[in-house]
């Protein structure tokens, strides 16, 4: 399945995330419900199988994996991208809500059934992501389990209900996964907004998600992205040393014995950016916008109160560099962004 070309930016203004809300994202915590799919794959093969779709490595790190990667085309093109994580013999793939139909194609054509069967448990679950350098805390205070190494998923008993409960690796968007069976997780959330968590519309995820520099699938993918461009080295999101799984070959072949045309990098913008996407360096195209957030004044950090955005730029636009992006002098800068809250608790 192809995926569609890139919808416009994304776009995040003052009233998506106002400043009480940022500043609960960058000194305490925000917890919400993103737009996502949940694909559950089980049988005792459904670790092997898995391995052999996903970029990242699902074996190696055992039992209670918790990993980013993404579902190639087999030409090495991103399908749909997510959090995978292992528990016996069932494994729990979260993807954006774009990429759900994506999976559930992939595994239909895929995933042999004496092996390992699937099931789309989205329209039966809730996932919860607490985001910001206190969503550790909150999370303790609120009588969750958590696991105590990065990169780890469990399952728990978190208020009398059955959960899965995973900790991001540094450099996530988010720092805990909860999710939930029930499309109702007040108790959670009460527990969670009393521990000093606030309640945050996606939109805030997103905007951590931006200043974090991580892809967004659809945004910053179109349906000839391959890994490499879009920071998956940087944010670990495929394994060098694994066996082999789908679009393996293009990947590794980029990854030694060449290079990506392109990058995901950051702006700063002089002004508010209102034209259209187009990147322009010297009077030539070099790329395109694809996200675009407010930052409110007020945040202890110099760098707020101003538009930053991510971009798809060619490779020869490095940082430091001075364009002109949806129609705005903007500099290029690299990823992460250098502010502190968009790190894991």
């Amino acid at each position: 399945m192809t995926p569609p070309p890139p919808a416009p930016p994304l776009r995040l203004g003052p009233a998506q995330v106002p400043p009480d809300l940022f500043a609960a994202l960058s000194t305490g915590a925000v917890v919400a419900a993103p737009a996502v799919g949940v694909l559950d794959l089980l049988g005792p093969g459904a670790v092997a199988c898995f391995q052999g779709l996903l970029t990242n490595d699902l074996e190696q790190p055992g039992d209670g994996a918790f990993v980013y990667g993404a579902l190639l085309t087999p030409k090495g093109m991103i399908l749909a991208d997510g959090w995978a994580a292992r528990q016996g013999a069932r494994v729990t793939f979260t993807v954006p809500a774009a990429g759900r139909e994506r999976a559930a194609a992939i595994y239909r054509r895929s995933i042999p059934p004496r092996l390992a069967r699937w099931r789309d448990r989205t329209p039966e679950c809730v996932v919860l992501r607490v985001a910001g350098p206190l969503a550790l805390r909150a999370c303790e205070r609120a009588g969750i389990p958590v696991p105590t190494t990065p990169g780890r998923a469990i399952e728990a008993l978190a208020l009398g209900t059955a959960c899965d409960v995973a900790l991001a690796p540094p450099g996530a968007p988010f720092s805990v996964q909860i999710t939930v069976g029930g499309t109702e997780p007040g108790a959670l959330l009460e527990r969670l907004t009393g521990a000093g968590a606030r309640v945050a519309e996606p939109a805030v995820l997103e905007l951590a998600r931006i200043l974090a520099g991580w892809p967004g699938l659809a945004t910053d993918v179109d349906e000839k992205t391959i890994p490499q461009e879009v920071r998956f080295d940087e944010i670990a999101g495929v394994s060098y040393t694994k066996g082999c799984y789908t679009g393996q070959e293009t990947v590794s072949r980029l990854h030694f014995r060449g290079h990506a045309n392109r990058q995901l990098r950051g702006l700063l913008f002089d002004a508010e950016p209102l034209g259209a996407p187009a990147v322009m360096a010297e009077d030539r195209e070099v790329g395109r916008v694809t996200g675009i957030a407010w930052l409110p004044a007020g945040s202890r950090d110099p760098a707020t109160g101003r538009w930053v955005g991510l971009a798809v730029l060619r490779r020869e636009v490095e940082p430091g560099a001075r364009v002109r992006a949806a129609n705005v002098l903007a500099h290029v800068v690299d990823l992460p962004f250098a502010l502190p809250y968009v790190e894991p608790a």
